[in-house]
């Protein structure tokens, strides 16, 4: 058994949950927040049998979409001049950690 962690755009969410859901995936959803784009995110944990993973990694490759951002690649107090002028950046459509699972239980 693998334990999936899939984090996705929330512009993507809805799109990836109800095709994960479809196919009778049980999702748990979490919001959290990126650390370069400090934008939102939402993370998937999702308890899979190993011959399901790759099943999961087309569904979310098909919902989550990669995208161009613009954002200010400065923090505050950087001096740099430059530092305030936004750049374009590729936004992936997922990121997924797959880690394998001993034991699981349903209670």
């Amino acid at each position: 058994m693998k334990l999936m962690l899939i984090i996705i755009s929330n512009e993507d969410t809805q799109d990836v949950t109800k095709g994960l859901l479809k196919e009778k995936f049980f999702v748990t959803k979490l919001s959290s927040t990126g650390g370069l784009l400090h934008g939102g995110n939402t993370t998937l944990l999702l308890g899979v049998e190993d011959h399901d993973v790759a099943k999961v990694k087309d569904i979310v490759s098909t919902y989550a979409k990669t995208r161009k951002k613009k954002v200010n690649m400065g923090e505050p107090g950087d001096l740099n001049l430059f530092s305030f002028l936004p750049a374009n950046v590729q936004i992936n459509g997922a990121t997924i950690f797959i880690l394998n699972i001993d034991e699981h239980y349903k209670l």
